[in-house]
């Protein structure tokens, strides 16, 4: 079963069947996390509606900074 990774970084994303520990080959981040996404529902999205997915993932997923 293929799995849906983005990076958290910059927000590209992958697909992945067997492993567990994905990298991003856009940005070099070691550690790209596992969407909800099933593979079926990001296979029909097109390129725009795979990037507003990213968009909303980043601003869902920010972690916020801490200002002084």
């Amino acid at each position: 079963m293929l799995k849906v990774y983005i990076c958290p970084v910059c927000g590209w994303m992958r697909t992945v069947s067997r492993r567990r520990d994905v990298e991003c080959h856009q940005c070099g981040n070691s550690a790209m996390a596992l969407t909800k996404l099933e593979y079926g529902k990001y296979a029909g999205m097109s390129g725009r509606e795979r990037a507003d997915y990213a968009e909303s993932w980043l601003y869902i997923h920010k972690i916020p900074s801490v200002e002084e």
